[in-house]
């Protein structure tokens, strides 16, 4: 009986031992769950404050990206603008990077450099032009970006029509060069306007030497058309200014001597002068005036006549 007992005790005391040992397990493995707990609060904390970071931060992108759309938008306007003002304004241009390769260009300027859309990126070299005496457009550009100095030059289409050629260097707001702008102004009707006023100038010098000759002056279009009589034409013939301005020169010609004398006309034109030939003309009183007439050609900037001016001579003073 007292060894069962004392086998009992030992059963309980290795009992308690081994309770002894599980509580300090289980309380060491509490503390250690409550030091997990800590740090994963800790960490909960901390993606707390991450997750109101990346909340700031969001919103901090979605105002960038606000700002973004709005410039998009801006530089897309500005662009939709600038292509109209150049499409309105008419003026053909073509704008080219440092190697001469096209950028873009307006629609203005395919009436005078054959560029299509596929064109952006290829050489300006590569593009046929529909100028006149003008095979060197690569090498002008070339020559400004090397000086940096601008240049405008006079040029002609095939069609007739003048322009401006104007080649600058491309600059942007930071006053860095990054290509050139070639520009085409319509000046055909300056061109023109300036031919008429040199014509009306030589007309006014000449006026004055066929007012003070006593020879017969008078200045005819190649379709026979008077445009200057001088008094020394209205003493052979008899006309005044008024009348014989008003008249054609065939209107002085006898009828068996117009087309000799419309062949000369051609001759004139084409050669700039004629030696002095033997012809009549027909007085205001019907009169048949023998006279010598040496005509020579007016000619344009072109090179071009457009005006016969003849001095005419009795043939009984000659």
């Amino acid at each position: 009986m007292s060894r069962e007992l004392r086998a009992k005790e030992e059963y309980l005391q290795a009992t308690n031992e081994e309770l002894e040992t599980a509580n300090e397990e289980l309380k060491s493995s509490n503390e250690e769950m409550q030091s997990v707990n800590e740090e994963l609060q800790s960490t909960n904390e901390e993606l707390e404050t991450s997750k109101e970071e990346l909340q700031s931060v969001n919103e901090e992108l979605a105002t960038l990206n606000g700002e973004l759309q709005q410039k998009v938008a801006d530089l897309s306007r500005t662009n939709n603008d600038m292509n109209n003002l150049l499409a309105a304004t008419g003026i053909g241009t073509i704008f080219v990077d440092h190697q001469l390769r096209i950028q873009r260009f307006t629609p203005a300027v395919t009436t005078l450099i054959n560029v299509i859309p596929t064109d952006v990126g290829r050489p300006l070299a590569h593009v046929v032009s529909n100028l006149i005496d003008y095979e060197h457009l690569s090498r002008d550009v070339q020559t400004v970006l090397d000086s940096m100095a601008p240049k405008e030059i006079e040029v002609q289409t095939r069609a007739g029509a003048w322009y401006s050629l104007r080649i600058r260097p491309y600059r942007t707001l930071e006053n860095v060069i990054e290509g050139a702008v070639i520009a085409f102004v319509d000046i055909t009707e300056i061109r023109h306007a300036r031919e008429v006023k040199r014509e009306s100038e030589e007309l006014r010098r000449l006026a004055v030497v066929v007012r003070d000759s006593h020879d017969a002056i008078v200045v005819h279009d190649l379709e026979g058309r008077i445009s200057a009589w001088n008094p020394g034409a209205e003493r052979m013939y008899g006309y005044s200014e008024s009348e014989a301005l008003a008249m054609n020169l065939r209107d002085l010609i006898p009828a068996s001597l117009r087309e000799k004398e419309t062949r000369e006309w051609a001759h004139t034109g084409k050669e700039g002068a004629s030696q002095p030939y033997r012809t009549q003309r027909v007085a205001k009183d019907l009169r048949i005036v023998d006279v010598w007439v040496t005509a020579a050609a007016l000619v344009g900037a072109d090179g071009r006549a457009y005006s016969i001016c003849t001095t005419e001579q009795s043939a009984v003073a000659k």
